[in-house]
C-alpha cells in the first residue's frame, strides 16, 4: 500500500518559486521521478509521438486504516481476511483495495524459516530464524514518547517512566523508530527519531531531574477551595477569583493543545504508522469545572455552572483529533496520577464542605480528554491504575498484530474531513474493533508540503535514486 500522485501540471512549473515551494517540489519529485523514464521511453518508441513534452497524469491515493480486533477478554483475533471486513466512509460502502495483516510482528504469509548455522570452534549453535525482510514504508512504526511535564507531578512522571523504559527495551522491533519530546510551556525534542530503543530509554533518566508544573496548579486549586468553603460568606466574594482561575487554566491548556497539534503536524509527511504515547496527570475538558461545582455546592447558585461552559475545551480537542486522524497518528494516553486519592480524606487538604463529589467531578474532568483522544484515533487510555506495564503490553500488541485496510477515495480531494467505520460482515458477540474515526482528503499540494516539512524536520528517510540539489549561478 502506498500513496502516490503525479500530475503534468508540475512539469510546466517555472523557476521563480519560493525556497519552501522548491523544496516541496523536489521532495515530491523524489516520489514521482522514478516513473518518468518509463513514460519517456514509451514515448520514444512511438514514431508518431510529437516533439512536445508529455506526461500522463496518474492518481493513486490509497488511505490506510489500521484495525485492531480483540474478543471480550482482550485476546487478539487472528486469521481474518479482506472479505471479513466492511468499510464505510460517510456511511457509504468502500471497496477494500489493499489488505495487509500482521501477526506477532510479521506479515501473514511471511513467517521466517529456520536456517542452520555452521558450528564454530567445536561449539554447536542452535537453528535460528533467518532475517525477515523490512516492513514496507507505509507499515513502518514511528513512536513518539510525549512527556507533558507542564501537566505532571514529578513523582507521577518518574513512576511511569520507570515502567516505560522496560517497555521500550523489550517491545520495540527492528526497523521501528522512536523519538522523545517534552512539553513545559514549549515543545522540546529531547532526542530525534532513532532505531535504538536503548538511547531513548537512557534519555528518560534525564527527565527525572526536571520539576513538574502540576504541583503549582494543585496548590492553587487547594487555596481556592479553602477560600470557598472556609473564608467566603457570600458568593460574590469568590466568584471573580474562580473565573480568573478558570481563565488561567483555559489559557494554559490552549498552549498545551497547540503544542500537541504542532507535534502531530510535524508527523504528517512521514509514511507509515505513527503513535504518540502521551503521559500527563490528566488534562481538563472544561477548565476549572470542579471549582464551579464547589461554588454551587456552597451557595446553591446553579448559574455558576453556566459560567463554566465558557471554558469548554472540547472543540479544541476535536480539532486535534481530526488533525491526528488526517495524519494517521494514534494516541495512547497515560494518566500518570494512577489510582487517585480523594482530597477530603487527606487532613492537609480537608475542607468544611465539598468532599467526594467535587473530587469526582475533578477526576472525570481530567480523564475525559485522555479517553477522547485515544478512542477517536484508534488507541486507548491507561487510567485508574498504578501498573502501566499491562497497558503498554497491550499497546505493543497493537504494534505487532493488526489489519491494515486500504481504499481509494472517490471524488476530488478538497481537504474535507470524512468519517470512517469498520465492521465485521459476520457479527460476533463480544468482538471489539478499534480504528481511527476519520481522515482528511488532502490535495496533492498539501501532501507535497507535508512531505517537504517532514524531510526538513526529520531528514530525508528515503532517496533511493541518490538525487541531490546543486545551486548554480544566479541569473
Amino acid at each position: 500500500m502506498y500513496e502516490y500522485k503525479y500530475s503534468s501540471r508540475f512539469a510546466r512549473t517555472r523557476w521563480g518559486v519560493s525556497p519552501l515551494a522548491l523544496v516541496a517540489l523536489l521532495s515530491f519529485a523524489l516520489l514521482s521521478i522514478a516513473t518518468v523514464p518509463a513514460v519517456l521511453a514509451q514515448d520514444a518508441d512511438d514514431p508518431e509521438q510529437s516533439d512536445d513534452f508529455y506526461v500522463e497524469a496518474v492518481d493513486v491515493n490509497v488511505v490506510n486504516v489500521e484495525v485492531y480486533v480483540s474478543d471480550r477478554k482482550g485476546n487478539r483475533i487472528k486469521g481474518l481476511t479482506k472479505d471479513d471486513f466492511v468499510l464505510t466512509v460517510d456511511r457509504s460502502p468502500m471497496a477494500i483495495s489493499n489488505f495487509y495483516a500482521v501477526e506477532g510482528g510479521l506479515p501473514v504469509g511471511e513467517q521466517p524459516e529456520l536456517i542452520k548455522v555452521e558450528p564454530t570452534e567445536g561449539l554447536v549453535e542452535p537453528e535460528r530464524p533467518q532475517q525477515v525482510a523490512p516492513r514496507p514504508r507505509d507499515q513502518r512504526l514511528y513512536l513518539i514518547v510525549y512527556v507533558d511535564n507542564f501537566n505532571l507531578l514529578p513523582f507521577s512522571r518518574n513512576k511511569v517512566l520507570r515502567q516505560a523504559r522496560g517497555f521500550l527495551r523489550s517491545h520495540i522491533r527492528p526497523g521501528d523508530e522512536i523519538m522523545l519530546v517534552t512539553y513545559d510551556r514549549s515543545l522540546k525534542i529531547r532526542h530525534p527519531f532513532t532505531k535504538d530503543p536503548e538511547i531513548i530509554s537512557s534519555a528518560l533518566y534525564d527527565l527525572e531531574e526536571l520539576t513538574g508544573h502540576r504541583v503549582h496548579t494543585d496548590s492553587d486549586r487547594s487555596d481556592i477551595l479553602e477560600q470557598i468553603y472556609d473564608d467566603a460568606d457570600e458568593i460574590y466574594e469568590v466568584r471573580g477569583r474562580v473565573s480568573q482561575y478558570a481563565e488561567s487554566i483555559f489559557n494554559d491548556m490552549a498552549f498545551t493543545i497547540d503544542a500537541m497539534r504542532d507535534q502531530v503536524e510535524m508527523l504528517a509527511g512521514l509514511p507509515g504508522r505513527k503513535a504518540i504515547l502521551y503521559v500527563a496527570d490528566g488534562i481538563p475538558m472544561r477548565a476549572g469545572e470542579d471549582i464551579f461545582y464547589a461554588l454551587n455546592d456552597k451557595f446553591l447558585d446553579s448559574t455558576v455552572l453556566m459560567d463554566s461552559q465558557r471554558y469548554d475545551l472540547s472543540r479544541r480537542y476535536q480539532s486535534l483529533i481530526a488533525q491526528a486522524n488526517s495524519n494517521r497518528v494514534t494516541f495512547y494516553t497515560v494518566d500518570a496520577a494512577g489510582l487517585r486519592a480523594y482530597s477530603f480524606m487527606d487532613a492537609s487538604n480537608a475542607t468544611a464542605g465539598g468532599g467526594a463529589q467535587i473530587d469526582q467531578v475533578h477526576f472525570q474532568n481530567l480523564q475525559s480528554p485522555l479517553l477522547f483522544l485515544a478512542e477517536e484515533t484508534g488507541g486507548f487510555a491507561m487510567i485508574n491504575t498504578n501498573d502501566f506495564t499491562k497497558g503498554m503490553e497491550k499497546m505493543a500488541g497493537d504494534f505487532d498484530t493488526y489489519y491494515s485496510l486500504g481504499f481509494v477515495p472517490s471524488g476530488e480531494a478538497v481537504g474535507r474531513y470524512h468519517r470512517i467505520k469498520v465492521e465485521l460482515k459476520e457479527k460476533q458477540r463480544g468482538v471489539r474493533l478499534r480504528h481511527r474515526e476519520g481522515y482528511r482528503d488532502k490535495p496533492v499540494d498539501t501532501r507535497m508540503s507535508d512531505g517537504a516539512l517532514a524531510a526538513l524536520h526529520f531528514g530525508q528517510h528515503e532517496n533511493e535514486l541518490g538525487i541531490e540539489l546543486a545551486k548554480g549561478t544566479e541569473t
